[in-house]
């Protein structure tokens, strides 16, 4: 029955990307895939009708719901009902009836690979005419499925493998698993990154701070020898709410999307002045005792988490705590990582509270670098909530981060200062994710 269901729904699909010949823009990558998705949107969202994928809607029944009705994942999740797919079925087939004026231009996709096979069988179904890669990582996410990191990027290139002649690729330049994808492809090629011989570049990135608060990151991108022939100069850039470097790559790789559009640097610079970045994401959120919140629980990676940490470290504050949960999925790296993060953790936290069963590893490292008494474990994100509330101080700055499966965001809702306002800011507000 699932079978059936699945080439009924492709078929509908690809029916419709028939009947509208909309453009699809791929986006694959362990870290920075939604905020990339998110900036691309804003930029070119100015000049086209731009439907992005909501949630992670990123395999064989999530793109349907994408390109037939723009549903997010919270109606999908809802479960298996027949009366769910049933409408989906009849606005599929409405869709191929009636003409759509409002239907979009652009479709913005998340390729998710779980497993191996996963993206060389969608992108083989819904083959995308700009393909982009955001970063592998030396441990990903998902490793523990795979045989190792080569292994995974070899099946995260697939993106870039189909693509033809006439698109584009689009790599992060500063990943050399991803640079060398540049190899596999007929495609014509863009970098983006921070690295000197990146086409387009971000220098000079700053954390942009009022009256002692951060507010966002400011920094520079110039295009060289891209689609616009040759360099634009620096053209100066602000982005609000979210922190890092990952904010410059994401703002990076809309810029060279929005080069293969047809726009110049000023033009996307202004659009993303309206980016706010996504929810989970190095977000910065106004905590209890007048603290500030940098709120990383969408997931957690070695890579992500080391940048995390580097954006802690070099923040101002009173006192630096991290709240650090279990990375899960990592297999054989899973000690190895996280140690990793307990070295740098000990290296300049002020406090640091451990959760999960695997962050005592990142514990136990830390102790060689901090004092015993200012580190903290417990095995979950609801018994560590309100022992961080009863730890913090005035002017503390907070780190919370760790894998989905962790939950942290419940950290968060315990030391946010508008705990009334998480649906609007915090992850996983579903009713889903609520029950659990």
């Amino acid at each position: 029955m699932k079978f059936l269901l699945k080439k009924i729904l492709i078929a509908l699909t690809k029916a419709h990307i028939k009947k509208y010949e909309p453009m699809i823009i791929g986006i694959t990558g362990n870290v920075g895939k939604t905020s990339t998705k998110e900036a691309i949107a804003a930029a070119i969202g100015r000049i086209k009708k731009v439907r992005i994928a909501a949630g992670n809607l990123n395999n064989e029944f999530g793109f349907p719901l994408i390109i037939l009705g723009n549903w997010d994942d919270e109606y999908y999740n809802q479960g298996s009902s027949v009366g769910l797919w049933i409408r989906v079925f009849l606005v599929g087939i409405r869709g191929l009836l009636i003409k759509k004026i409002d239907y979009p231009e652009v479709f913005i996709l998340e390729y998710g690979a779980d497993r191996p096979g996963d993206i060389k069988k969608l992108a083989g179904l819904f083959k995308p005419h700009i393909a982009i890669v955001t970063a592998i990582g030396e441990v990903p996410v998902h490793v523990e499925y795979f045989s190792g990191p080569e292994d995974l990027a070899k099946e995260k290139s697939k993106l870039v493998e189909v693509l033809s002649v006439s698109d584009f690729a689009v790599l992060n330049f500063d990943d050399l698993a991803v640079l060398e994808m540049r190899e596999r492809t007929k495609a014509k090629i863009l970098t983006y990154g921070y690295g000197e011989g990146a086409m387009v570049r971000v220098s000079n990135l700053e954390t942009w701070i009022e009256n002692g608060i951060p507010e966002g990151v400011n920094f520079k991108i110039n295009y060289n020898d891209t689609l616009q022939g040759g360099g634009q100069g620096f053209v100066p850039f602000k982005l609000s709410g979210s922190l890092g470097k990952s904010q410059g790559h994401a703002a990076a790789a809309a810029a060279a999307v929005g080069s293969i559009f047809g726009m110049n640097l000023v033009d996307i610079s202004a659009a993303l002045a309206d980016y706010r970045g996504p929810k989970g994401r190095l977000k910065i959120l106004k905590g209890i005792k007048n603290s500030i919140i940098i709120d990383d629980t969408y997931n957690a990676s070695p890579s992500s988490t080391h940048m995390a940490l580097e954006t802690l470290r070099d923040l101002p504050g009173a006192r630096r705590v991290a709240v650090l949960g279990d990375m899960l999925e990592l297999g054989k790296y899973t000690i190895d990582a996280h140690r990793e993060a307990g070295n740098m953790a000990g290296s300049f936290a002020d406090l640091l509270i451990c959760v999960g069963s695997r962050a005592k590893f990142i514990a136990d490292s830390a102790a060689n670098q901090m004092p015993s008494e200012n580190i903290h474990k417990f095995e979950t994100s609801d018994e560590a909530r309100l022992k961080v509330k009863e730890l913090m101080k005035e002017g503390d700055l907070v780190l919370v981060k760790g894998s989905q499966g962790m939950r942290m965001e419940k950290v968060v809702e315990e030391i946010m200062a508008e705990p009334d306002k998480k649906k609007e800011l915090l992850v996983r507000q579903s009713k889903k994710w609520l029950s659990k």
